[in-house]
């Protein structure tokens, strides 16, 4: 487990430092549990709970209207983004929840910039904002299968950092979370969706194909990751070989940003005061 600040365990291993300095993803164990204490049930349980949290924190949110949250959730096949929203998101109330799954680009989205379509699904004052995939899609699969060169690629990131910067300078807090798996439990994920016919509509033999270029991707994600951890916009690396112990991880630290945000709900109109409903 991390060291522990103030009874909280450390983001000093899994926040990635601005610039990227030091940082290697080959030393971000995929099967830790720094936010765990080792009893399953005990943190299922303890995911629950911070998701009622979330849930009274976000009506708060709504009607301060000050904010608006952009979560993303990027990883490999299999890490677990769809069930990250289903356990962290479940008590959530839909008013001013949005959720965005990211595939490949359309005709007319090829026909504009790589940024155009994501601008259009970013949070508007007092939503959340959740995507599964993200504009990190952009400086994966172009450059493991060559699409792009080192000069473009190293712009797209350019780009990237300013994207976010402009979201969070007009009022937008962005979360950024790499759900980390190891290749073995990929594979037992995927097994499992080849076993279970009622997961067969979520396997593609072109799952396969990307799973052969594993080394290519990891080495993709550790090049965006330390390029693109900022000031305005960090990325953590959540350990996700467990998936309750990556929601607990997430849970948590939705909960403790929202928290720190301060929070509050518009003035009382004085109109009100005193006033019975006939």
């Amino acid at each position: 487990m991390a060291k522990k600040n103030n009874g909280k365990p450390s983001l000093d291993r899994w926040q990635v430092p601005v610039g990227g300095k030091g940082f290697a993803l080959k030393d971000c164990d995929p099967g830790a549990k720094p936010y765990g204490n080792g009893d399953k049930n005990g943190d299922k349980a303890r995911v629950a709970e911070l998701a009622r949290e979330i849930d009274a924190l976000q009506d708060v949110f709504y009607a301060d209207g000050r904010f608006k949250l952009l979560v993303l959730l990027q990883g490999t096949d299999t890490a677990g983004k769809d069930g990250t929203i289903r356990a962290v998101f479940k008590e959530t109330s839909p008013l001013g929840v949005r959720t965005h799954g990211w595939k490949a680009p359309s005709t007319l989205e090829r026909s504009h910039d790589y940024l155009w379509r994501i601008h259009q699904q970013v949070p508007a004052a007092g939503e959340f904002m959740i995507h599964n995939r993200s504009h990190y899609e952009d400086v994966l699969v172009p450059v493991v299968n060559g699409w792009i060169d080192r000069k473009q690629t190293a712009q797209r990131y350019a780009h990237i950092n300013d994207f976010e910067r402009l979201l969070c300078e007009t009022g937008t807090v962005v979360m950024k979370f790499m759900l980390h798996i190891s290749f073995e439990e990929q594979r037992g994920r995927l097994q499992e969706r080849i076993d279970d016919t009622a997961k067969h509509w979520k396997f593609s033999l072109g799952d396969l194909e990307v799973r052969k270029q594993w080394k290519e991707y990891q080495q993709a994600y550790e090049n965006l990751l330390r390029a693109t951890s900022t000031d305005w916009a960090p990325w953590t690396v959540v350990p996700a070989d467990s998936k309750t112990h990556r929601n607990l991880m997430i849970a948590t630290l939705v909960r403790d940003k929202l928290k720190a945000l301060k929070l509050r709900y518009p003035p009382d109109d004085p109109q009100l005061k005193g006033l019975v409903v006939q």
